[in-house]
């Protein structure tokens, strides 16, 4: 390891959440007004990462009273106090440029739902039952 990756090591946040592209995200921000300190939730979609290590960013678009809004954020900031992942999106792209260019219903994204595992355990107890009764 160099003296630069030993340096920023030390920068790196011990809790980063798995963040994909396409993910809904909501991004907790500290932001500060003069003396007064508050902080601020930003929420929309995950359309770029870039970077690696201390340098990792992600880009998160919304839209705002009908204008659609981009921001970055460096990952591991001591601004970003928290990111939350409200829901996951299939997406077959590494940069979601497109959706730059889309309005309304169109902008919407195929939602990727969680596997169930208790479905999986049904259907495996049905296999060895039916295992069982034809030997």
């Amino acid at each position: 390891m160099n003296l630069i990756d030993q340096i920023e090591a030390g920068e790196l946040k011990k809790e980063v959440p798995e963040i994909h592209i396409g993910d809904t995200v909501r991004v907790h921000m500290r932001i500060i007004e003069g003396e007064k300190e508050r902080t601020q939730i930003i929420e929309g979609v995950v359309i770029k990462m870039h970077g690696g290590g201390v340098r990792r960013t992600l880009t998160v678009r919304k839209i705002s009273f009908g204008v659609g809004v981009e921001r970055i954020f460096p990952l591991h900031s001591p601004r970003v106090v928290k990111i939350e992942t409200v829901k996951r999106a299939k997406v077959r792209q590494a940069r979601l440029y497109y959706l730059r260019e889309l309005r309304g219903k169109a902008a919407r994204l195929k939602e990727l739902r969680p596997k169930r595992a208790g479905k999986t355990a049904k259907a495996k107890a049905k296999k060895t039952k039916a295992q069982k009764s034809a030997s």
